[in-house]
């Protein structure tokens, strides 16, 4: 019985040993920048130049709104030591509430041109994962990865010369969207 046993877990061993090299085999993995793919998409331009001048219209908006607050402060400074303690207390409350209204208009300037960013180049992003898809079934990729973060950090640290020459499929992208590099 002992003898059975021992022959049944080596059995399995020897399956499971089979079973993960094979599976070993058959997994590819491909990776890509998109970031690059994307700086050499045509449309790029444009929107670059959208996102700039939208950028531009809320800067200015800003800069109206701290100089408003800027002369309000000047205001209140040149009349602080003359107007009673009730008035001091209004205007430091109203001037209390005018740079709470910046930093909220600031906070809002940030995600309106995040949210512009994510409208403009969310197709483009999907285009590029309609491609990806594409080159990865066509060469039998298991998985793609990403080689750099939005921030521009590498996650692949290391792929051998061949390796890369194989896997990374950032040209044959750029070749199914129709751009050229």
């Amino acid at each position: 019985m002992k003898k059975l046993s021992i022959l049944v877990i080596s059995l399995f061993i020897a399956f499971s040993a089979t079973d993960m090299a094979k599976a070993q085999e058959e997994t590819k993995i491909g990776f890509v920048n998109p970031q690059a793919v994307l700086a050499k998409m045509p449309e790029m331009r444009a929107i670059q130049q959208r996102l700039t001048n939208f950028a531009e219209q809320k800067q200015q908006e800003l800069a109206q709104k701290e100089r408003e607050f800027q002369t309000a402060v000047a205001e209140y400074e040149q009349k602080a030591g003359v107007i009673s303690e009730e008035a001091n207390q209004r205007e430091q409350e109203r001037l209390g509430q005018m740079q709470q209204e910046l930093t909220v208009a600031q906070r809002e300037a940030e995600t309106a041109l995040q949210q512009r960013r994510q409208e403009l180049l969310g197709p483009l992003f999907q285009q590029i994962g309609t491609a990806i898809d594409a080159v990865s079934e066509e060469m039998g990729l298991t998985m793609v990865l990403n080689t750099t973060t939005s921030a521009g950090d590498q996650i692949i640290l290391y792929a051998s010369q061949e390796y890369q020459e194989k896997y990374d499929i950032t040209d044959a992208v750029m070749q199914e969207l129709g751009v050229f590099n």
